[in-house]
């Protein structure tokens, strides 16, 4: 890389030089552009779902132009699905003893909406599902394959038969769908955190032990 000092001290840098910068920079720039704009894209499908979010509105909130988001992601659509990757992480939860599988599962899923807020993706496929059949896939896909097959694994190895498991599972994901739609995507709010995660894990408890 050439620098030189012209007679006034003023240091210059060669053309070549300075395109070697510029293109050295641009990775990671680009890197944090992209994840300013799926954080944008995240909020405002969560807020408005996919029909009424615009890509004007999403570039506004991740202070870029427009044409950055056809660049990245070809389009709404494509950002829609970088935007929607839901990793739930939930097999941990479900490791322990059967007479604390609610509170756990409670604490874990709580936890969550404290920690990621309005940047859920979650939050954003629920929103969408309704009017995206794209989002409605994605969401059932999600739902089966992070957390009720693992839920229903850990019931059959707490000794319930197969169609037990499956039907105690499948009512505490209904059960969680509902609580996650009336209190994240209706915009009612968690509340007070302790109170939800123990009226939440009372609740998928006797779902478990039910008779």
């Amino acid at each position: 890389m050439k620098i030189h000092t012209d007679v006034f001290g003023h240091t210059h840098m060669s053309k070549r030089a300075y395109a070697y910068q510029v293109t050295a920079a641009r990775p990671r720039d680009a890197a944090q552009t992209r994840e300013r704009i799926l954080a944008s894209a995240r909020q405002e499908f969560a807020r408005s779902g996919f029909g009424a979010t615009t890509v004007h509105a999403i570039a506004a909130g991740a202070d870029v132009s427009p044409n950055l988001i056809t660049r990245y992601f070809g389009g709404k659509q494509g950002l829609f699905a970088a935007a929607s990757e839901v990793r739930l992480g939930v097999d941990a939860m479900f490791d322990g003893p059967r007479a604390t599988l609610g509170q756990r599962m409670a604490t874990t899923i709580v936890t969550r909406w404290e920690q990621i807020g309005a940047e859920d993706p979650l939050v954003a496929l629920l929103r969408a599902s309704g009017e995206h059949r794209t989002a409605a896939t994605t969401l059932a896909d999600v739902l089966d394959h992070e957390s009720l097959a693992p839920l229903q694994r850990q019931l059959e190895n707490y000794g319930l038969t197969r169609d037990e498991a499956s039907a105690r599972a499948r009512a505490i994901d209904v059960f969680l769908l509902g609580v996650t739609t009336r209190l994240r995507v209706l915009g009612e709010g968690i509340g007070d955190p302790d109170e939800t995660r123990t009226w939440i894990g009372e609740t998928i408890q006797r779902l478990v032990d039910a008779e």
